[in-house]
């Protein structure tokens, strides 16, 4: 006969979402036991329970973020080298490999990927210096430079607030001023609701005679002076033009049959006004009120 062995156990695998379950109902097994035994011998006293989240650990800011780098370069008082391809044109810090500075800024706290953002905002508080030698950019911030640059800034801010505080007592007086006769009254009252009225009706007027601007008198008569001034001009303009032209027909017809009196011609012509720049008038558009002036 052979001998019986107990069944076999199974091997199992428990998968992630089993084993997160079985945890589950343990826990909460475990916390009824606790309440059961905790009410057992509170002898009817109350308790109350609360799950706290673990509070999680918060970033730097970005002044924070600042206030590390800074350090960084006072602590060393060194001064820090990028190197930069001949041929590449460098605008910003974004295109800078900046491993060195990249390498200390975790030390502090800073995370690699924000150390460029966070040197270009100090560069541009003028808090860290930047100079471009040949195909490499140094950087350096030492604390006698970043006293003297906070001492500009405090300078600057007292000279505007003084100038503020001076702006605001002129404008504090001439407030003043302008309040004199202009208290609270009946008289003012009705004075400004006859005052708005009057502006009301005028704008009114205004807008009535505008839709009349075609038919307005004045406007016809200055449009036809101003047409009839233009027509004289162009009238003026081609007979001038016409006389010109008939003088230099003449020239050519003296000169061509009389060609042995030339030097007297010549003499001839400029003791007449005809002059060696003499031509044609030429009419330059122009505003016909500046003609009539």
């Amino acid at each position: 006969m052979g001998k019986n062995f107990p069944p076999k156990k199974e091997n199992r695998v428990w998968s992630l979402e089993a084993s997160s379950t079985l945890i589950l109902r343990s826990s909460n097994l475990f916390l009824q036991i606790i309440i059961k035994k905790i009410k057992t011998q509170s002898s009817g006293r109350i308790f109350k329970f609360e799950l706290v989240p673990m509070s999680k650990k918060r970033g730097l800011s970005l002044e924070e973020k600042r206030e590390k780098i800074l350090q960084i370069f006072y602590d060393s008082q060194d001064f820090y080298l990028v190197s930069i391809p001949f041929h590449e044109h460098v605008e910003n810090l974004s295109d800078f490999i900046l491993k060195e500075l990249e390498k200390l800024g975790p030390k502090k706290g800073v995370i690699t990927q924000s150390v460029k953002d966070v040197l270009q905002s100090l560069v541009d508080d003028d808090l860290v210096s930047k100079d471009k030698i040949g195909t490499s950019v140094y950087f350096w911030s030492l604390p006698s430079c970043a006293g003297n640059q906070l001492r500009n800034v405090t300078r600057k801010l007292e000279s505007d607030l003084h100038s503020s505080k001076k702006r605001f007592a002129e404008l504090s007086e001439q407030c003043e001023s302008l309040k004199k006769g202009r208290e609270a009254s009946d008289e003012r009252e009705e004075a400004l609701h006859e005052l708005k009225s009057i502006q009301q009706k005028h704008t009114e007027l205004k807008e009535e005679m505008e839709q009349y601007a075609d038919n307005d008198p004045a406007a016809l008569e200055a449009m036809s002076s101003d047409f009839l001034l233009r027509n004289a001009i162009e009238v003026a303009h081609a007979a001038a033009n016409r006389w010109t032209d008939n003088i230099f027909t003449v020239r050519q017809w003296v000169s061509n049959n009389f060609p042995q009196a030339k030097e007297e011609l010549d003499n001839l012509y400029k003791e007449i006004g005809i002059t060696d720049d003499f031509d044609y008038f030429e009419l330059s558009p122009m505003p016909v009120s500046s003609v009539t002036d």
